[in-house]
C-alpha cells in the first residue's frame, strides 16, 4: 500500500492546534506516554491518527474494532492497518460480538470495552477517539428533542474515563469541523472508508445530520460551545451535589440512608439518583427520580426499583422495600 503522507509538523499550523488541545486535556502525560487511537477507517479517525502521528511519532498505537455487523468490516480493519503500516504506527485489529438489542448502544458498549482490554494490555496511559464539533452540535440537538436534563445536553466531555474503567478517554478534536478532519485525510491522499450506515435514515443521527446540513444558519462550532459550557455546569453540579451529600446523607437502620434535603431540585434529584444507586444496584432513569422527589415533596411515600422512600421528621428515608408474601 502507498504510504500516507502526514501533515508536515514544519508547514502545517494545524499540528500545532492539534498538539495544543491534546496538551490541554493531558497536560502531565502528553509527553510521554503512548496514547491508544480508534481508528474505524472513516475520515474523522483517519484525520486523528495522521495529525497524532505527526505530532507525537513513535508514542501512539492504533486499533480498529470489527463489530461484524457489516460483511465490509473485515476489509475495513484491514485498511486501516495498511495505513498504520504505511506510517510506521502499531495496529490491532480487535473483534467483538455486538449483544441484540439496541445496535449502535451494545456496539458501543462492545467497542469500549475491547478499547480498554487492548490498552490495559499494551501498557498505554489513555484512549483517544475522533469525535468533533458536528458529533457535538447533532447530540445536544437530539437530547433537547428528547427533554434531557443538564448531563444529557454537556454532551460527549473532552476527558473522561472508558465506561467501566479508570482509563483516561480523550476527545482532542472536539473543537475541529468534520470538513477540517476531511481536508486533513484528502490531503494524504487517502480515501476513507465509507460507511453506509452513515446515510441510513433509520437512524436518528443520520436524520439530525441532513437536517443540520440543510440550515445554513446554525452555527455548528457555537453549539458545540454551548455543550462545553453544559458540561462546566454539570461539573459544578457534581461537586455540588458531593457536597450536599457529605452534609445531608446520613446511615439509618438496617441499611437505609437518611437525606434531609437543603440544595435546589436539580441537585436533590441527583442525590436521590446516587441513593438509588447504591441501595439497588442501578442507575435509574431521570423521570422516575424526579416523580419520587415530587412524591417526597408532597409528603407521600414512593417506590423506585426495590426501593421505598418515605417522609419523616428528620428527613426522607431510602431503603429496600419489604419482601412480599407469596
Amino acid at each position: 500500500m502507498k504510504r500516507a503522507a502526514a501533515p508536515s509538523s514544519a508547514s502545517d499550523p494545524r499540528l500545532a492546534r492539534f498538539a495544543e488541545g491534546l496538551a490541554r486535556l493531558w497536560p502531565r502525560r502528553s509527553g510521554e506516554a503512548t496514547l491508544g487511537l480508534a481508528v474505524s477507517g472513516g475520515p474523522d479517525s483517519l484525520a486523528l491518527l495522521l495529525l497524532a502521528h505527526a505530532a507525537m511519532p513513535g508514542r501512539i498505537a492504533a486499533a480498529t474494532v470489527d463489530h461484524g455487523l457489516r460483511a465490509e468490516s473485515a476489509g475495513e480493519c484491514a485498511f486501516v492497518s495498511g495505513i498504520c503500516a504505511g506510517l510506521g504506527v502499531p495496529h490491532a485489529t480487535l473483534t467483538v460480538t455486538v449483544s441484540a438489542g439496541n445496535v449502535q448502544s451494545e456496539a458501543r458498549a462492545a467497542r469500549y470495552a475491547a478499547l480498554a482490554d487492548w490498552a490495559g494490555a499494551q501498557g498505554l496511559a489513555a484512549v483517544a477517539t475522533a469525535h468533533h464539533a458536528d458529533d457535538q452540535a447533532e447530540t445536544l440537538l437530539a437530547r433537547l428533542n428528547r427533554g434531557s436534563g443538564v448531563a444529557g445536553l454537556a454532551g460527549v466531555r473532552a476527558s473522561g474515563r472508558v465506561p467501566g474503567t479508570s482509563l483516561p478517554l480523550l476527545r482532542p478534536l472536539l473543537d475541529w469541523r468534520r470538513a477540517e478532519l476531511a481536508a486533513v485525510v484528502a490531503g494524504a491522499g487517502i480515501t476513507a472508508v465509507d460507511d453506509p450506515s452513515n446515510r441510513d435514515p433509520r437512524f436518528d443521527r443520520v436524520r439530525l445530520r441532513a437536517a443540520l446540513a440543510g440550515a445554513d444558519w446554525l452555527d455548528v462550532a457555537a453549539m458545540a460551545e454551548s455543550a462545553r459550557h453544559l458540561a462546566e455546569a454539570d461539573a459544578a453540579l457534581d461537586w455540588a451535589t458531593a457536597r450536599e451529600w457529605e452534609e445531608g446523607v446520613k446511615p439509618g437502620a438496617l441499611g437505609a440512608y437518611v437525606y434531609r434535603p437543603q440544595a435546589p431540585r436539580a441537585i436533590a434529584l441527583r442525590v436521590i439518583a446516587m441513593l438509588v444507586a447504591r441501595l439497588d444496584g442501578e442507575a435509574p432513569r431521570g423521570s422516575a427520580v424526579a416523580r419520587v422527589f415530587d412524591s417526597l415533596v408532597a409528603g407521600q411515600p414512593a417506590s423506585i426499583g426495590a426501593l421505598v422512600a418515605r417522609p419523616g421528621p428528620d428527613g426522607w428515608t431510602f431503603m429496600k422495600a419489604p419482601a412480599r408474601r407469596a
